[in-house]
């Protein structure tokens, strides 16, 4: 024989219950069918009770829309003549509950008797529409079998008596056999009920009275998850648990089956098979006590538990005595606080519970009542509340005696931000249970799920800031290079929000990056940076990053923000690095603090890596005594392509229209972007300089670089064309070549031309490459020379995308 149950949602319409009907009629053993009360419909109920005991007359409102919600299942599951007879039947258990409904109303009073037969009316109905379906088939009321006794004030099931009874029937049973769930019976043959989730608690019951060879529970999902599948869309089904891990993640927040369910089944070594009666087909989760090794992964689920509360009990007074443990859990007992989670200081200095919130306020009065002695005498000196809680718990036969368990874990936490306020793990190591901020809890279970479920691969969360030329080349890079980075290195890439100076487009789960920027103006809310930037910490997604493709001044102020909140910040804007030095030490300390990153390599050489060798040989104990660099890929294109017959102000017009200067090319021209790089290179060697230390020559005189438009410039600058040419010829003349560059020596730094002959590396210097020699005291004799193509949007979007994938670790 099996038993087979049914919840809420599986019954919650015509269409549902018809489902029941054939997976019922498709078994080939004999079957004990428990129903729970059609889905809402108890919620509802204890809703009417609740209104009727405040005289609300809204109470019969609900018991009307109750009655018809069956009226309407019946009549689609049903003929005409036979749907009147069951209605029938139906209007006298409405009429018996609408009496009591109407006494508590009289009254304004409600008995513990009264509101549990209205709280067991919706199974009665149920179970009794359910059994006309089955021709042949019996009903069974529970409470006649299933009998509770008062113990520590709450109703628990008299086993043995119940056994008794269960088993006087069983000869009576036929192939189908219908049972209400949740409802039993006291001594006095008054209605009680086994607790929300108790139809799981009465078909376990009646499995391992009757030796069934299954109890399967039906539900609306297809097992037990890895973690919640609402939270964590890249969970799935765990196909087996021993008894032991479903009771550890039913305890812990798993919805899928009332934990009281498995120990009935656990005695007599009945499995426990959960199954989605909406898609029957699939396999499901079996729980039995066979523990399957897993080679790969060491648990099996995370399950949480929110609006919990971290209730502290610390005083030095406390060490050493013994009883405080006792009085404190016997304190919260005599009202019922039901103590989740513990955790002690081995010093014995202090004692953390967490508790439902809503018990917090009582909690707190009975422990300073029960210690109001200790306290009076500063032994305990500090009673708090953390409120807005949740806890996160592991759990994994597979745990036991495998190291480096707990340091993934952490480690995992750690790196994303997640502060751990208590930590709980028994001797049985199944369970690692700790206690984080309720707005931390989706970072934390998308954390702990990628450490341990999707380790064969990192997810990177990206909020991408510009959509102009930089914005775009990055999104095409990402398009064609996600597939090949995740093949090969593991690495998966999700832009889960994008944004420019009109629009922006936000989703958590990750956007479709192959129609992106179209589907950001079509589908894009207005913009709003304040907004998007509160989406980000909001969303808390695990290895967040904020990409900035900007050169906006605005955009670098979030930074400090972001970094706070342990977002990652890769930015190719390089006005923040470039800001007042105490700004620039914020952000990298704040960065450092938090664990995240905040990566600028395209700041000075766009694509060519010039930072990261800087910063190893900072790192590796190198000291960086000068160095000398052309940085400016617009400047030297500039300088490269100026001859007889293509004067200085063609030569600016062509890199305008070539895309290699800003769009005003007058900001290359004055040399503040080759002084913002050379101090970023400063800074980042250890010198500790402001933009104002720096001397700095520009490219053109002053006066031209002073014209009120940028079309005056273009006129205007002809003049000098002379004076630029004859400078060049004189020094080829002379076998040398001009070169506009910057100089760090003697913790001074300069930006201007350069004078160079054939023997100089920067001689060779073509089109609008960059080089930068590094001299230390590793390489005095001969700088560090790194050289390569500095300019443009398609190599600093690759510079970009390389620091992406750093934050990775890749």
């Amino acid at each position: 024989m099996k038993v087979l149950k049914f919840g809420g949602t599986s019954v919650g319409s015509a269409d549902s219950i018809l489902k029941v009907r054939d997976i019922v009629k498709s078994q080939d053993d004999d079957v004990v069918v428990v129903v729970s009360a059609v889905g809402g419909v108890t919620d509802q109920l204890i809703k009417a009770a609740n209104l009727a005991k405040k005289g609300d007359h809204e109470c019969f409102d609900i018991l009307s829309e109750v009655k018809e919600k069956h009226y309407g299942i019946i009549s689609e599951l049903f003929p005409l003549d036979i749907a009147q007879t069951i209605k029938f039947r139906v209007d006298q258990l409405f009429d018996e509950v609408s009496t009591i409904i109407k006494g508590v109303y009289m009254l304004k009073e409600i008995t513990v008797k009264s509101e549990a037969i209205i709280s067991s009316f919706g199974e009665r109905v149920s179970s009794f529409m359910i059994a006309q379906l089955f021709e042949g088939g019996k009903l069974f009321e529970s409470q006649k079998y299933i009998k509770t006794d008062k113990v520590f004030g709450k109703d628990t099931v008299d086993f043995e008596e119940t056994e008794r009874n269960l088993l006087s029937v069983k000869d009576e049973l036929v192939a189908i056999n219908v049972f209400p769930g949740f409802i039993a019976c006291n001594k006095n043959e008054e209605i009680t009920t086994l607790g929300r989730g108790g139809s799981d608690y009465t078909a376990a019951i009646i499995a391992a009275t009757l030796d069934a060879s299954v109890l399967e529970i039906w539900t609306d999902v297809n097992g037990f998850m890895t973690a919640d599948p609402r939270i964590i869309s890249r969970a799935y089904c765990i196909d087996k648990l021993s008894y032991q891990e479903a009771m550890e993640l039913s305890h812990f927040g798993a919805k899928v089956i009332y934990p009281p369910t498995i120990l009935p089944v656990y005695k007599k070594k009945i499995p426990i098979l959960i199954k989605n009666t909406f898609n029957p087909e699939a396999q499901g989760t079996l729980i039995n006590d066979e523990r399957e090794p897993l080679k790969d992964k060491k648990i099996k689920g995370i399950s949480s538990i929110k609006e919990v509360a971290l209730l502290t009990i610390q005083g030095i007074g406390m060490i050493g005595v013994t009883g405080i443990a006792m009085r404190l859990f016997k304190s919260l007992a005599q009202k019922n606080i039901n103590v989740i989670l513990i955790s002690q200081a081995s010093s014995e200095n202090s004692i953390s519970i967490v508790i439902e919130s809503k018990a917090a306020d009582k909690a707190v009065k009975l422990v300073e009542k029960e210690f109001k002695t200790e306290i009076a005498l500063n032994q305990v000196n500090n009673i708090t509340v953390e409120s807005d809680m949740a806890v996160i718990a592991i759990v994994g036969e597979n745990m036991k005696h495998t190291t480096g368990i707990s340091g993934k874990l952490f480690n995992s936490m750690g790196r994303n931000g997640v502060n751990i306020y208590a930590i709980a793990q028994g001797a049985s190591e199944l369970n690692i249970s700790f206690v984080v901020k309720e707005k931390d809890l989706r970072k934390g279970l998308n954390t702990v799920h990628e450490a341990f479920f999707l380790s064969h691969f990192n997810v990177v969360n990206l909020f991408v800031i510009g959509t102009g030329t930089v914005g775009k080349m990055l999104i095409e890079k990402i398009n064609s290079q996600s597939d090949k980075l995740f093949a090969e290195n593991k690495l998966k890439i999700r832009v889960a929000g994008i944004t420019n100076s009109r629009k922006m487009l936000l989703d958590p789960q990750g956007l479709d990056t192959s129609g992106i920027l179209n589907d950001l103006m079509e589908k894009g809310d207005n913009a709003n940076l304040s907004v998007y930037t509160e989406k980000v910490k909001e969303y808390n997604l695990a290895n967040s990053v904020v990409v900035d493709c900007t050169a906006n001044a605005i955009i670098s102020e979030i930074y400090q923000g972001l970094l706070e909140s342990n977002v990652s910040v890769v930015t190719a804007n390089k006005i923040a690095t470039s800001s007042d030095y105490a700004s620039y030490q914020k952000l990298k300390e704040t960065a450092l603090n938090k664990g995240v990153k905040f990566l600028f390599e395209t700041n000075v050489g766009a694509g060519l890596p010039i930072i990261a060798p800087l910063n190893d040989l900072v790192m590796s104990g190198d000291k960086i005594l000068g160095l000398e660099a052309v940085l400016s890929g617009t400047l030297n294109y500039i300088v490269n392509t100026v001859d007889e017959n293509k004067p200085l102000s063609d030569v600016i017009q062509e890199a305008k229209e070539k895309g290699y200067s800003e769009p005003d090319p007058r900001i290359d021209l004055s040399g503040t972007d080759v002084v913002r790089k050379i101090l970023i290179l400063a800074r980042e060697a250890g010198y500790e300089m402001e933009q104002s230390d720096i001397e700095v020559v520009p490219f053109v005189p002053q006066k031209y670089m002073d014209c009120d438009s940028l079309d005056q410039f273009m006129e205007e600058i002809k003049e000098y064309n002379g004076t630029f040419e004859e400078k060049r010829k004189e020094l080829a003349n002379q076998g040398k070549k001009l070169r506009y560059g910057a100089k760090l020596e003697n913790g001074k730094a300069t930006v201007g031309f350069i004078e160079i002959d054939k023997t100089h590396p920067f001689f060779d210097l073509e089109g609008s490459n960059n080089i930068i020699l590094i001299n230390s005291e590793h390489y005095k004799e001969h700088p560090m020379q790194i050289k390569g193509y500095g300019a443009g949007a398609d190599v600093t979007a690759a510079g970009v995308f390389a620091d992406i994938i750093k934050v990775a670790n890749k």
